[in-house]
């Protein structure tokens, strides 16, 4: 029997029609995934960030303080917490494998809200994109149309191409590694134009139920947005993240290897702060682009019959361990912001652990629908119901690196992590939360316990 207090929530977000003997209307599902999002939001506590928007959905969500990926870039996050599988189980590691290569009959979560009866349409990068103008490439990337009805991808205008400042950070060594205040406005660029799409969508299906995935690409490289977003953080303005003197050398697996390392230990100060600059600039112009979106919602009236859940793909460094990028196991890039809000749902912040892999079971929870067998998460309700209730134990992670590989654990004090060339981590987040000191020599028993919560190397 389902305890009162929980059964009067899952009535909560059953929406009756003004003909009580009617069914119950089926929840909207918005899902707004952002690509390569770390914690730099006022809601969370960020000092100079501008998110206005974000922090007004914060203030109505369950604010998740330790939300953690199971893996630390794009494709391999994605494929796992829109399957409710670990990246072990999804064989799916790289950005180069589509979800279906692997899994060619998993039922996706948006593919389980769809089949339930909700037209899905997903606008931007929910799925990763790939495929370039190859029209059946680019819809088997995007999973049309097992997980949608329609899905689509935007490009900059012209106009929005236009770079009235900006430059290549790298010394033409990454292609990536730059970026540009541009000429236009919000609607030139591809972040803009699904906002407005989204927000047409939501109002030409009326009442019909939908599942919306609103994927939106900034702060992701290259790093570019409207002028007036720069404008927001005045040259120089920004403080950078400096290294602790007592700072551990990571192993060179963790971090500062390849291409990438090499560029970024070159970087000087002015790079350093054009590339956060850039990003929080991208941060503001994905804020505003959200904003629309609620917008919508608050004009069409429909909080109270939407679940809105918003994240970051996975989080990334802004420096910290000499690092510009994702893809490590360091808790800057493992740690993503993670908002829900939804009727009956009141705010709060929830500090205990949860994972990634946690979503698809939640949504199918609040849907009254039974998830696919062998998920590797557990439904969040709980924390929705209470946010002050405890977490999950431990929260997993890892990263491959050609043919090795490294696999963390977070528990509430520690986080270790294991390199299959044999190096270890043990960090103490009691008195060291930025993880400068491996303090995993002066704890072998420790480093043993927590080691065998990893899966055998």
């Amino acid at each position: 029997m389902i305890p009162l207090p929980r059964l009067l929530l899952l009535a909560a977000f059953s929406v009756l029609p003004l003909g009580a003997a009617e069914p119950a209307r089926k929840l909207n599902v918005l899902l707004i995934a952002v690509d390569d999002l770390r914690d730099t939001l006022g809601s969370y506590g960020h000092p100079v960030v501008q998110t206005p928007h974000l922090d007004r959905l914060a203030a109505r969500a369950v604010r998740f303080e330790r939300a953690y990926v199971q893996y630390t870039v794009c494709n391999p996050s994605r494929s796992s917490f829109l399957t409710g599988l670990r990246p072990d189980q999804t064989g799916i590691t790289d950005n180069r494998t589509p979800l279906r290569d692997r899994l060619p009959e998993v039922v996706t979560l948006p593919q389980l809200l769809k089949e339930d009866g909700r037209h899905a349409a997903a606008f931007g990068k929910i799925f990763h994109l790939g495929g370039g103008r190859d029209e059946a490439l680019r819809a088997r990337w995007m999973d049309l149309p097992r997980s949608w009805h329609t899905a689509q991808s935007f490009e900059a205008t012209p106009l929005g191409r236009r770079k009235l400042a900006g430059r290549d950070l790298s010394e033409g060594r990454l292609g990536w590694c730059h970026w540009g205040a541009m000429a236009g406005d919000d609607d030139d660029q591809p972040d803009g134009q699904i906002a407005r799409a989204v927000s047409a969508e939501i109002e030409r299906l009326g009442p019909r139920p939908w599942v919306i995935g609103a994927g939106l690409m900034k702060p992701h490289d290259p790093f570019v947005a409207p002028q007036k977003y720069f404008d927001l953080y005045p040259e120089g303005s920004l403080p950078l993240a400096r290294p602790a003197g007592d700072a551990t050398p990571a192993p060179p697996l963790a971090v500062g290897f390849g291409e990438l390392g090499a560029v970024f230990a070159r970087f000087t100060e002015r790079e350093q702060r054009e590339f956060l600059r850039a990003y929080y600039a991208c941060v503001s112009f994905m804020d505003a682009q959200v904003g629309r979106v609620l917008a919508t919602l608050d004009r069409l009236q429909l909080w109270d019959s939407t679940i809105v859940v918003f994240l970051g793909d996975h989080g990334y460094h802004l420096g910290e361990r000499v690092w510009w990028n994702k893809n490590t196991l360091f808790e800057r890039s493992c740690r993503a912001p993670l908002l829900i809000a939804a009727p009956g749902v009141k705010p709060g912040v929830a500090r205990g652990l949860v994972e990634f892999v946690d979503l698809y079971p939640t949504l199918a929870e609040l849907g009254g629908l039974t998830p696919p067998a062998g998920l590797a998460g557990q439904s969040l309700l709980p924390l929705l119901r209470d946010p002050d209730a405890p977490g999950k134990a431990a929260a997993f992670t890892l990263v491959t690196r050609g043919s090795a590989r490294g696999d963390s654990v977070r528990t509430e004090r520690w986080r270790f992590t294991r390199w299959s060339d044999g190096a270890v981590e043990l960090y103490d987040h009691a008195s060291d939360p930025e993880e400068n000191r491996n303090v995993a020599p002066a704890h072998p028993e420790l480093v043993a316990r927590l080691g065998a919560m990893l899966p055998r190397p």
